[in-house]
């Protein structure tokens, strides 16, 4: 764990909503010069704290507008491996997420459609079609509101 201080959470909370700003922006931002704010990221990504920079595609302008999230649980007939199981769900493009969980399934999914005719035409060709996959439930996503992390409020 890397200490923090007032300053990289304010960074943190500002990469958190734009991870494309630049150096110079971000330093304005936080009342300092650009290769200060640059040497703060640059010190947090060594770190591993920053793993990267995201983009954030709006995928029902892209023509996905129905996301669902999956229970898995595999059956334990067979005894498929876990490995064989999430290698085979991760190429299936509308997966857009694979979680490995403890609780009443093994895996969360989250899966992004067309519609609801297209997600069944996924469900039941490639997801049911999986090794090992034992009951499934869904969970239709009506909204979501992402919200920050604690990053700015922990001191």
């Amino acid at each position: 764990m890397i200490a923090l201080d007032d300053i990289d959470r304010q960074l943190l909370a500002l990469l958190e909503r734009d991870a494309g700003q630049p150096a110079s922006v971000l330093g304005k931002a936080l009342g300092l010069s650009q290769p200060a704010a640059w040497r703060r990221v640059q010190r947090l990504e060594k770190a591993g704290v920053l793993l990267g920079r995201r983009l954030d595609l709006d995928l029902e302008k892209l023509g996905f507008g129905v996301t669902v999230f999956l229970g898995v649980k595999l059956a334990t007939k067979g005894r498929v491996s876990l490995e064989d199981f999430e290698r085979a769900v991760m190429a299936i493009p509308e997966v857009q997420a694979v979680s490995h969980v403890l609780g009443l399934y093994d895996y969360r999914l989250r899966v992004v459609a067309r519609d609801l005719a297209d997600f069944e035409r996924v469900l039941r060709r490639r997801i049911m079609t999986l090794p090992g996959v034992g009951d499934v439930e869904a969970n239709v996503l009506l909204s979501e509101e992402l919200r920050p992390g604690p990053i700015a409020a922990a001191g």
